[in-house]
C-alpha cells in the first residue's frame, strides 16, 4: 500500500510532488501510458532507477510451458506471458559527463503530472550533479490515440549556469534485464531474453531494429527518429547493434539556453507480415508521425480526448477523491481499449505484466459495460476478438467432449492458458458473459450488422455449450453441475446461480436472435426443434434456495457448508488463498468475491426486492473481498438494497484501488476491472441504471456524501444526460433532432425525454433499509484511508 498520499486531490490531474523510491513501481504503473495497442509504462525518461521496466504490444507474446505435478486429460500444455518489447522511452542525460541519475547529487524538485484531458504524461526536475551543476529538465509524453503506431517524447533541457556540455543519448533497447517473474526455471529460462535480433539499421537521427520472439514466433519492429532545436555546433550521430540503437546528441549550453529534441517512436508486430513489409510500417508510421510533427500530435490527442470527455465524463460533488479516481479510472479504462481493434482488453491493459497479459471474463462483465455506454467502438473490436478465436474454443469443447464453444479462463491469442482447471477450465459462466456483453451492446447501439456479422454465431455456439454441459434430471429441472462461479473460493460445484442464470439469458437470448434470423440460423445449422431445447432448458433452469433461511445459495448446497471461522482469522492471512489451502476453502462458507451478489447486479430481474436483502445480508457477513473485483458490485446491491452509506465505502474502494495500491500489488499494473468499477458503483449504484429487459431504467438515489451525481450515456446514437440530485433528478438529451424520444424508466414509472425537452422527476423518499449488513471482522471497507494516508 501506498502509506503516504502520494497524489493531490485534483479533478482532471495525478500528479507526483516528491520522487518516493519505495512505491516506484506503482507509480510507473499509475503513470503509464496506452493506446490499446502500444503501452509504455511511466518510468524515469533516463531509464534508472526503476521498479519494472515495460513497454507492451498488444498480444504480443511468448509461449511457455505450463507446470504441473501431474498431467491430466485435457490439461493446456503451453500458455502466453506478455512480453516486454523493444524500450523507447529511454533518454540518458550526461552533464559534463556526469549521468543524471535522482540517485545521485540533488534532486532540488521534482514533479510528474498525468493530464487526463491531453492525454500526456508531463515531467520536470531540477537536478544537481555531484560536481554541482545545476540543470532543469521538462519531458511530455505521450502515446496517440489517433496514430495507433505512434508515441513521441518532447524533451528539454535548460542550463541554469554555464557553460555545460549536455550529451543526450536517445536509444531503442531490446531484452532489457527484467526482475524474476516466475519461480520455474522452464518459464524463467524462456522469458529470459526472448527477442532475437533479426535487422539493425541506423540513420542521421535515428534507427530500427526489428526482433522475433523464440517460440511463438511473431515479429516487431520499433523504429525512432528525432527533431533537434539546439545551439550551433551540436553533434547528432547514431549507432547500432544487435539489441540497441542509440542516437547522441553533443552540445554545450550557455545559461538560460535550452536544448529541445522531439522524439517520435513508432511500433509494430505480426505474425505473418514479412520483416521488409514490417520495417516499411513503421518507417510509414514514422513519417506520418513526423508529418504532423509534435504540436499536431499534441493537438490531435487533446481533440480526441474533448470528444472522448464530452461523452463520458462523470461530475461527482461531495468526495472529491473520487472525482479524481473516477476519472482516472475512465482515462485508463479507454486506454486499454480504444486502439485495440480486434485484439483483447487484458485484466492490466498495457500497464504492466501482471496475469502475464491475459484477458479474463472481468473484460466482458466489468470493463465493457463502462466503455459500452461510453466508447462503443472499442466494445465492437473487442467483441470481433473474441469471435476470431471461436475455433479454439470449439476445439476446446471438443475436447471437454460438449458441443459449441469453451472459451478459455485467461488467454491472450484464443488458446487456454490456465494450469489451474477448478479456477480455469470449469469457470464456464466465461460464454455467458461473453453472451451478455453482446446483447447489451446490441441492445445500447442498434448495430444489426455486428448481429449479422459475428453475434448470432457467437450467441448459437455459446448456447450449444449450456445445452450440452446442461441436464434435465427425472423432474424436468435443468442443472449445470461441476462448475465455478466468480467466486473462486466455491469451486467445482452444481448450480451456480450466477452460471445459471447468466447461462438461461444466453439460452433465451441466442433462441430469439436465431428465430429472428431463421435464414442464417440456418446455415449455422439450427433448427426450431434445438432452439425450442434452448427455451426449455431456460424455462427450467434450476436456481438454488433454502427455504428455511430464505436465500438463496450461492451453489446447490452452499447454506449448509461449514461455516469459516473468521474470528480467528488474523488480518495478516488475508488474501485467504496465500495462507490457507483450496481445500480448506472450497468446502467452507468463505466467498473470496461478489458471486451470488454478482447475479443480482446483472440479473436482478430474477429476484424479488426481499430476496436482494437477505441474500446481500447473507453474503455480505461471508465475503473478504480477497479480489479487487469485489467493491464496486457491492456498491451496487447496497445501494439497491438501502444502504447508500456502505455503497459509498465499497465506492471508494473501487476507485482507490491503484491510486493507494490497496492490494498492494499495483506495482504489477493497474486493476483495469476496478477502475472501471468506480464508474459502475457511481452509474449503476447511485444512478441505478439497469437494462434487463431492453429497456434503460433508473433508481438514483445518492449517499450523504454525495450532493450532486451527473454523468452521460450512449444510447442509440444519442448522448443521455442524467443528472442527480439529493430530491430529484433531470434526464435530457444532448443531440437528436426534435422528434428524438427516448423511453425510459425513473423508480419504475415511465418518462418520455426529447432534444427539446429535458424532464425533471423526484426522487421518492428511500424504503427503510432494514437491518445493518455485517462483514466478516476486520474486512470492512475503510470510509477513510487511515491516518498516515489522509
Amino acid at each position: 500500500m501506498i502509506r503516504e498520499r502520494a497524489y493531490p486531490v485534483e479533478p482532471w490531474h495525478v500528479r507526483e510532488t516528491r520522487l518516493d523510491m519505495d512505491v516506484l513501481a506503482q507509480s510507473e504503473s499509475v503513470f503509464a501510458l496506452s493506446n490499446g495497442h502500444v503501452g509504455l509504462r511511466g518510468n524515469l525518461d533516463e531509464g534508472e532507477p526503476h521498479g519494472l521496466p515495460g513497454t507492451y504490444l498488444n498480444s504480443f507474446y511468448e509461449l511457455r510451458p505450463l507446470p504441473y505435478a501431474e498431467a491430466g486429460f485435457g490439461f493446456p500444455e503451453s500458455g502466453q506471458t506478455v512480453v516486454n518489447v523493444t524500450n523507447g522511452k529511454l533518454i540518458r542525460l550526461l552533464v559534463d559527463d556526469e549521468p543524471l541519475d535522482v540517485r545521485y547529487g540533488e534532486l532540488l524538485s521534482h514533479e510528474r503530472v498525468l493530464d487526463l484531458r491531453a492525454g500526456t504524461l508531463h515531467r520536470e526536475l531540477h537536478w544537481r550533479s555531484p560536481a554541482g551543476r545545476d540543470v532543469k529538465v521538462r519531458s511530455t509524453r505521450l502515446v496517440s490515440f489517433t496514430q495507433r503506431a505512434v508515441a513521441a517524447i518532447h524533451y528539454e533541457v535548460e542550463a541554469l549556469e554555464g557553460p555545460l556540455r549536455l550529451i543526450l543519448q536517445s536509444e531503442l533497447v531490446a531484452n532489457e534485464t527484467l526482475p524474476p517473474q516466475s519461480r520455474d526455471p522452464r518459464v524463467a529460462a524462456v522469458l529470459e531474453s526472448p527477442l532475437q535480433a533479426e535487422e539493425e539499421l541506423t540513420t542521421d537521427d535515428g534507427g530500427l531494429l526489428i526482433h522475433r520472439t523464440k517460440v511463438s514466433g511473431l515479429r516487431v519492429a520499433a523504429a525512432m527518429a528525432h527533431d533537434v532545436d539546439a545551439p550551433e555546433r551540436t553533434t547528432i550521430e547514431s549507432e547500432g547493434y544487435e539489441d540497441w540503437v542509440r542516437t547522441t546528441i553533443g552540445c554545450v549550453l550557455k545559461p538560460g539556453q535550452t536544448l529541445r529534441v522531439v522524439k517520435y517512436l513508432t511500433y509494430g508486430w505480426s505474425s505473418r507480415r514479412s520483416l521488409p513489409a514490417l520495417r516499411d510500417q513503421v518507417g510509414a508510421a514514422l513519417a506520418a508521425a513526423r508529418l504532423d510533427g509534435w504540436d499536431g500530435l499534441r493537438r490531435e490527442q487533446r481533440e480526441y480526448l474533448d470528444e472522448f470527455w464530452d461523452a463520458a465524463d462523470v461530475r461527482v460533488e461531495g468526495d472529491p477523491e473520487v472525482q479524481q479516481a473516477v476519472r482516472f479510472g475512465l482515462f485508463h479504462v479507454l486506454q486499454a481499449g480504444a486502439r485495440a481493434e480486434r485484439r483483447p482488453i487484458a485484466a492490466k491493459g498495457l500497464t504492466g505484466p501482471g496475469y502475464d497479459g491475459h484477458a479474463f471474463w472481468d473484460t466482458e462483465m466489468f470493463v465493457l459495460p463502462v466503455l459500452t455506454y461510453t466508447q462503443p467502438g472499442a466494445v465492437r473490436d473487442a467483441l470481433h476478438w473474441r469471435h476470431s478465436t471461436l475455433p479454439q474454443a470449439q476445439e476446446r469443447a471438443r475436447t471437454l467432449n460438449l458441443a459449441g464453444a469453451a472459451f478459455p479462463w485467461r488467454t491472450i491469442e484464443g488458446p487456454e492458458s490456465s494450469a489451474y482447471w477448478p479456477a480455469g477450465t470449469a469457470a464456464f459462466h466465461i460464454a455467458a458473459d461473453i453472451a451478455d456483453a453482446l446483447r447489451r451492446y446490441v441492445l445500447v447501439t442498434g448495430d444489426q450488422a455486428l448481429e449479422e456479422e459475428i453475434g448470432l454465431e457467437l450467441l448459437v455456439e455459446t448456447a450449444r455449450l449450456w445445452r450440452s454441459l446442461g441436464h434435465h434430471d427425472r423432474t424436468g429441472r435443468f442443472h449445470i453441475d461441476g462448475v465455478t462461479g466468480p467466486d473462486e473460493y466455491t469451486a467445482v460445484k452444481n448450480d451456480n446461480v450466477y452460471t445459471n442464470l447468466m447461462a438461461q439469458r444466453n439460452l433465451l437470448t441466442a433462441a430469439d436472435w436465431a428465430m429472428r434470423r431463421r435464414d442464417q440460423a440456418q446455415d449455422l445449422g439450427v433448427t426450431e426443434e434445438e432452439a425450442a431445447a434452448w427455451r426449455d432448458a431456460a424455462s427450467a433452469m434450476h436456481l438454488p434456495y433454502d427455504p428455511e433461511i430464505q436465500v438463496h445459495g450461492q451453489v446447490e448446497g452452499f447454506t449448509r457448508l461449514q461455516e469459516w471461522d473468521f474470528e480467528h482469522t488474523p488480518p495478516e492471512k488475508y488474501p485467504l488463498l496465500l495462507h490457507y489451502p483450496y481445500f480448506d476453502l472450497y468446502r467452507k462458507q468463505v466467498v473470496k468475491q461478489a458471486d451470488l451478489v454478482l447475479a443480482m447486479h446483472w440479473r436482478g430481474d430474477a429476484f424479488t426486492s426481499p430476496e436482494k436483502m437477505r441474500n446481500f445480508l447473507y453474503y455480505e457477513r461471508r465475503t473478504v473481498r480477497d479480489s479487487s473485483l469485489s467493491a464496486c458490485t457491492q456498491a451496487v446491491m447496497a445501494a439497491e438494497v438501502g444502504h447508500p452509506e456502505l455503497a459509498h465505502r465499497y465506492l471508494r474502494e473501487a476507485a482507490l484501488m491503484d491510486l493507494h495500491d490497496l492490494n498492494e500489488n499495483t506495482r504489477d499494473g493497474v486493476h483495469m476491472a476496478s477502475l472501471a468499477g468506480a464508474w459502475i458503483a457511481l452509474v449503476a449504484g447511485f444512478g441505478g441504471l439497469r437494462d434487463h429487459d431492453g429497456t434503460l431504467s433508473f433508481s438514483p438515489r445518492l449517499s450523504s456524501r454525495l450532493s450532486r451525481l451527473e454523468f452521460s450515456l450512449q444510447w442509440r446514437g444519442m448522448r443521455l444526460r442524467v443528472d442527480v440530485r439529493p430530491h430529484q433528478t433531470t434526464y435530457s438529451l444532448r443531440n437528436g433532432g426534435p422528434d428524438t424520444v427516448v423511453e425510459l424508466r425513473h423508480h419504475g414509472e415511465p418518462i418520455r425525454i426529447t432534444a427539446a425537452q429535458p424532464v425533471t422527476v423526484p426522487v421518492p423518499p428511500a424504503h427503510p433499509s432494514g437491518p445493518q449488513p455485517e462483514q466478516p471482522p476486520g474486512r470492512a471497507p475503510l470510509l477513510h484511508l487511515p491516518e498516515n494516508l489522509s
